[in-house]
C-alpha cells in the first residue's frame, strides 16, 4: 500500500467515526399518544435531552398532534367529516386527558395543580421551552390531511413532513423513542 492508498484509507475512516460521533449526538421521538402523561414525558425527555447537548427531532402524528395545536383554532371552510374530528378532540395541551385516572377530566386538572406545587414546568411551558432549546417538531403530513389540520392550527415552529423525514431522522439518530 502507497501513501496515497494510505492517506485514502485513513481519510475514510475518520469521515466514518466522524459519522458515528455524529449519529450519538441526535435522539429521534415519534409522538404518537395525545395523552397529558405521555406527551409530558415526551416533552421532559426531549428537554433533558436537549439540556445534554443533543439534536432531537420529535414526529408529531395521530393523537399526538392534539399537544401541538393551537387553542383557538378555527374549523371553517373543512369537509363535514373534518370538523367533527376536530370538534371532538382537544385542543392544546391544556386540554389533553390523562392515559389513567382522568375521572371525567378532573384528572389533569389535579395533576398540573400537584405539579405547580412541586414547581414542575406546565406542559405549555416545557414545549415552548424545548423549542427554544432547538426541539425541530415535524407534523404527520399524511396525518393532518386525514384529520383536516392546516399548518395555521398547530403552534408556531412546527415543520411538516412525512415518514420518509422522520426514518431519516430515526436512521441518523442512536435512538429512536415511541411514545
Amino acid at each position: 500500500m502507497d501513501n496515497s492508498d494510505l492517506t485514502n484509507k485513513i481519510q475514510e475512516l475518520e469521515g466514518r467515526l466522524a459519522k458515528l460521533e455524529q449519529k450519538d449526538k441526535h435522539l429521534s421521538m415519534l409522538l404518537f399518544s395525545g395523552d397529558f402523561d405521555q406527551v409530558m414525558a415526551a416533552f421532559i425527555i426531549a428537554s433533558g435531552a436537549l439540556a445534554m447537548g443533543k439534536e432531537v427531532s420529535l414526529f408529531v402524528t395521530f393523537w399526538g398532534l392534539d399537544a401541538i395545536k393551537k387553542p383557538g383554532m378555527k374549523t371553517a371552510g373543512r369537509a363535514f367529516l373534518e370538523k367533527m374530528v376536530l370538534f371532538m378532540r382537544p385542543k392544546g395541551p391544556l386540554k389533553l386527558s390523562t392515559s389513567k385516572m382522568n375521572f371525567g377530566g378532573i384528572g389533569p386538572r389535579l395533576f398540573r395543580y400537584m405539579m405547580g406545587k412541586k414547581n414542575v414546568e406546565s406542559l405549555p411551558s416545557l414545549i415552548a421551552l424545548s423549542q427554544e432549546m432547538g426541539l425541530k417538531i415535524i407534523a404527520c403530513q399524511m396525518t393532518m390531511s386525514v384529520m383536516g389540520l392546516k399548518k395555521e392550527d398547530l403552534i408556531d415552529g412546527v415543520e411538516i413532513g412525512g415518514v420518509a423525514t422522520f426514518i431519516g431522522d430515526s436512521f441518523d439518530a442512536n435512538t429512536t423513542l415511541f411514545i
